[in-house]
């Protein structure tokens, strides 16, 4: 009979020798690594993870997702295996923290830099307001609007629940600033149906001192005191009130930047018509609009140098034009 001291020495291979075997071919794992695991263990607040350590891996509930989780298994399901973000390194126990939220926030970062680069108009609704604007939800980032590029009659408040079209002001992921504007999507929309030259119709929504904001369904436009008449006017509130019905001439439209300039000074038959005679600006509007646009046609084709004169002489100052773009 072979005693157990033979067996040993015959084998070769001590409980020393097994241990530093499985040091050879254990996997190293750093925090910021993305590996696969399978879950084996559901728990009240987290999951037990197999990604092939010595000790199994744990994922806290709050990192399950992107989105709030009250139990883990809205998320994982067991013997289920998908990709974990490392999130810290071993602790005194040897058990690495996993995380699936830092996965979701990389790939939605990476959505909204996509989005924004092709200039997409994306719908969000609107989970709450605060004295600066309004917050959404894009691809599960928090995003903010703030209030100057919120188009709507509506109180901040009341646009909680709302869906809202928006297009991307700023994307930063290292700051962690998600920016959108409601204003930029609806005037872009807005836009497609409408041309420089047009003449609409619209309500005076607010007055600045340098110039009036003018709502044509639904979008803001800014009449900028310079383009009001030809004679001088010191401060629009002479000429409008909120609430007034008026006519205007678009004069450029800006995609880019979501603002469209309107004009009333390019209406009048005679100039400081807009002053001493309003209603008849207002019926010859069409009339004046047509000529505006013919000596723009002009312009654009070479036309004769009186033309190109007279269309400098009455085009705006290039310092009126960069104020005009001032938002509200």
């Amino acid at each position: 009979m072979l005693s157990q001291n033979t067996i040993t020495k015959d084998i070769g291979f001590t409980h020393e020798d097994f241990a530093a075997l499985l040091d050879k071919y254990d996997y190293h794992f750093s925090p910021g690594d993305i590996v696969a695991g399978t879950v084996f263990s559901l728990e009240p607040r987290g999951a037990l993870i197999d990604i092939g350590a010595k000790t199994a891996a744990y994922i806290p509930i709050q990192e399950m997702s992107i989105n709030r989780v009250d139990n883990p298994d809205e998320v994982l399901q067991s013997n289920e295996t998908r990709e974990f973000f490392i999130l810290t390194d071993e602790n005194e126990d040897g058990q690495l923290t996993l995380s699936i939220r830092r996965i979701e926030y990389m790939r939605a970062w990476e959505r909204v830099r996509q989005l924004q680069a092709e200039d997409a108009t994306v719908r969000s609704l609107v989970f709450a307001t605060n004295r600066g604007g309004a917050l959404v939800r894009i691809e599960g980032l928090r995003g903010f609007i703030p209030g100057s590029h919120i188009s709507t009659r509506k109180p901040k408040e009341d646009l909680v629940g709302e869906e809202l079209p928006l297009k991307f002001l700023e994307v930063d992921e290292d700051r962690n600033r998600l920016v959108l504007s409601h204003r930029r999507a609806l005037v872009e929309r807005k836009m497609n149906r409408l041309e420089v030259g047009e003449v609409v119709v619209g309500s005076v929504r607010g007055i600045k001192p340098y110039g009036a904001f003018i709502d044509i369904g639904g979008v803001s436009g800014l009449l900028h005191i310079s383009e009001i008449s030809h004679d001088h006017i010191d401060t629009p509130h002479s000429v409008f009130s909120v609430n007034d019905e008026v006519k205007v001439m678009i004069i450029d439209l800006d995609a880019e930047r979501g603002r469209i300039s309107l004009s009333t000074k390019q209406l009048e038959p005679e100039p400081g018509d807009m002053i001493n005679n309003r209603q008849l600006v207002y019926d010859k509007a069409e009339e004046m609009a047509a000529k505006y646009r013919e000596k723009m046609l002009a312009q654009q084709q070479g036309g004769t140098p009186e033309a190109e004169a007279e269309a400098e002489a009455e085009a705006p100052e290039e310092e009126e034009l960069v104020v005009a773009a001032v938002e509200e």
